[in-house]
């Protein structure tokens, strides 16, 4: 079983080559555990859960995951980005949708993966955004304030 730092990895590997090629998430998947080995029965042991999972949530939820980005990253469009830290933000904030309680790990692993992938400038960057973002996810929801029942 890889780590999930490995799997972290191997998901923006594929969520890059998705976003280049606007290729489908499955296509995606299947050409880059098929490049590890040229046995398909090699690639399909190789295949790591959960790094299919995170590909097949952010493809998922990208309309959400964006408008999440777009909301926190001041002074940034989402197509001015760089492919590698728009994938990264798109991986670190779906897995901050699915368990909040993660985001301190979720964040810490983005930026250690910007500073492999990326720029000289990406770990700020994707801290600041990152951060941002899971702030306003702790924050209640103000429809549900006073609508829990009295005790």
């Amino acid at each position: 079983m890889a780590s999930r730092h490995r799997s972290r990895e191997q998901a923006l590997q594929m969520l890059y080559q998705w976003d280049l090629t606007k290729a489908h998430p499955e296509q995606v998947m299947k050409a880059y555990w098929g490049g590890l080995s040229a046995d398909e029965d090699t690639a399909a042991k190789a295949e790591d859960a959960f790094a299919n999972r995170l590909v097949e949530g952010v493809t998922g939820r990208i309309r959400q995951i964006d408008d999440l980005i777009k909301a926190h990253a001041s002074n940034w469009r989402l197509e001015r980005m760089s492919a590698v830290d728009r994938s990264i933000l798109r991986m670190a904030v779906y897995e901050m949708l699915e368990n909040t309680e993660l985001a301190p790990v979720v964040i810490n692993e983005a930026i250690e993966i910007g500073r492999r992938f990326s720029g000289r400038e990406s770990a700020g960057f994707l801290n600041g955004v990152l951060d941002a973002i899971r702030k306003s996810l702790e924050e209640p929801d103000p429809a549900s304030v006073g609508s829990r029942p009295v005790e």
